[in-house]
């Protein structure tokens, strides 16, 4: 995808619509967080996030975003029969790995896949706490997802 929007809006005759097309063309679209004129972290189309001089992003922003990704993360997964063949909770646990990893870095648990293919809860646990993952995230998170892979269920 390009960040240009050169004739994306069309011409129109009403006045918001032509304001915001103007605005597009001038401020441009980035899809990938940049830092402005003034070297500020802006993103989008001029929404400067630097906390100095920005506005950052609403709560409502946030959780859309989030929405969207876990959509996406949801899409991905759901052609993976080691996913769809999971209760909701251990689903939930892998579209939050993938969102966490990316579909790349959650596949990289070959061994965590495999067990889950055969329903072996136990060794994908031990799969998912005896990786680098595990000491990124901190003790409190991965208690939590191993808890919800090896039960089913949430605390």
């Amino acid at each position: 995808m390009t960040d240009s929007v050169k004739g994306v809006c069309a011409p129109s005759s009403d006045p918001e619509q032509m304001f915001v097309s103007r605005l597009v063309e001038n401020e441009g679209v980035k899809r990938f967080a940049y830092k402005d004129s003034l070297g500020y972290v802006s993103v989008g189309i001029g929404r400067c996030l630097d906390q100095k001089k920005g506005k950052g992003l609403s709560i409502d922003e946030c959780f859309y975003l989030l929405n969207n990704d876990l959509k996406e993360c949801r899409s991905l997964l759901a052609g993976f029969n080691w996913y769809s063949k999971q209760d909701r909770t251990r689903q939930d646990v892998l579209v939050e790995l993938c969102f966490n990893l990316g579909l790349k870095g959650l596949a990289a648990f070959k061994r965590m896949i495999a067990a889950l293919e055969v329903n072996n809860y136990q060794v994908a646990v031990n799969e998912l706490k005896d990786s680098l993952w595990a000491t990124q995230v901190g003790k409190s998170r991965v208690d939590d997802i191993t808890y919800r892979l090896l039960t089913g269920r949430y605390k």
